[in-house]
């Protein structure tokens, strides 16, 4: 008889099917999640409106350019939002149910390979890292510290290869812009910024999501050790959802501050004015430390957690629906796998014993 452990590399789910895993949680949760997350944005472009003394105009549920408020506006009338509530109300019955899923498509381009690249890198990341430490020290079992150091190097990988994609995404959310709109405010940027304008707010994003990915693993993986289930109910699906959310809700709280610094700078896409200089055109573009120094002026600690509700309402059950599916997909292809190489080593007539590790 071979005995075996079951975090066996011989079954053990492949990068591929993790990959699998991550899509169909990224597919679901960006498909439920897009109107909060436009609410949120929207919210937060308002306050950048009222910073700049701009405002944002609809008109026959279009986005026109930014331009004076108020009487001496081209277009005095401005819509504004009062709370979430209220602004799921005005989105939708001005400029139609639909505008509550703008943008959805480049989310679910942003959403799949940021998804596929931070899972995968994180399980990669935490199964190399705890390899590595039960070598060393001969202890089984996995310390806090794995699983935060793996969550923010895979979360630093992913969200600098996907930043533009946000920025586009950030974009289309604000304002409600055709691609035609997007292709030339894109152009606007490469001419004036170069590359590099494509990673703005890289910064503030960095300092949200690497903050947020420590916090949620910490806080996930404590949790389930707090209420010390047995492995039948550690691995269900109702209590990863829950764990899930507990831990993203704390995650999304700390970080907002830097979610609305971010939010900030990247809806100046093709909306800074540009100034002339030695008969070249440049345009310029607000510091993080600006923006939140401008925010904490003029709105106070307040002003750094704009939208809190709706991003805790968005991030709660996403981070629930994601990591619920993500250990799911799991589980199917752990079980696929240990049942494909006991057939295989039954057909070889050796009988397979899997032993439960810690």
């Amino acid at each position: 008889m071979s005995v075996v452990r079951d975090d066996s590399p011989k079954f053990r789910i492949t990068p591929l099917q993790q990959m699998a895993s991550a899509c169909s949680g990224a597919l679901i949760t960006s498909l439920f999640m897009t109107p909060l997350d436009v609410v949120k944005i929207r919210l937060q472009a308002q306050q950048k409106t009222l910073l700049s003394n701009k405002c944002y105009l609809y008109c026959n549920g279009l986005m026109e350019h930014l331009c004076p408020c108020g009487e001496a506006g081209i277009f005095p009338k401005r819509v504004h939002f009062y709370g979430t509530m209220d602004a799921f109300y005005k989105i939708a019955k001005m400029e139609g149910v639909k505008s509550l899923w703008s943008g959805l498509s480049p989310t679910l381009v942003l959403a799949v390979p940021s998804t596929v690249i931070y899972f995968v890198s994180y399980e990669q990341l935490r199964y190399r890292t705890k390899t590595y430490y039960s070598n060393v020290t001969g202890k089984s079992g996995q310390p806090i510290w794995i699983p935060l150091c793996s969550g923010a190097t895979a979360r630093v990988l992913a969200v600098t290869i996907v930043s533009p994609l946000e920025l586009i995404r950030t974009k289309m959310q604000s304002k409600k812009l055709t691609y035609s709109e997007v292709t030339v405010a894109l152009r606007q940027v490469l001419k004036y910024e170069g590359v590099r304008g494509l990673f703005r707010g890289l910064e503030s994003t960095l300092l949200r999501d690497v903050p947020f990915s420590g916090i949620y693993w910490t806080m996930f993986e404590s949790t389930k050790l707090f209420f010390n289930k047995p492995d039948s109910e550690k691995n269900s699906f109702l209590f990863n959802f829950f764990c899930g959310s507990v831990a993203g809700s704390i995650a999304a709280f700390v970080t907002l501050p830097f979610d609305v610094v971010k939010t900030h700078q990247q809806i100046e896409l093709g909306e800074k004015e540009i100034y002339a200089e030695d008969n070249k055109m440049k345009q310029r573009a607000s510091s993080m430390k600006d923006i939140a120094r401008n925010i904490y002026r003029n709105h106070g600690i307040r002003g750094l957690f704009t939208g809190l509700l709706p991003r805790i309402f968005k991030v709660a059950p996403a981070c629930a629906i994601m990591i619920s599916t993500f250990e799911y997909g799991k589980q199917f292809f752990q079980q696929y796998n240990t049942q494909k190489y006991k057939e295989k080593m039954q057909r070889m007539g050796i009988d397979v014993k899997i032993i439960k590790t810690d």
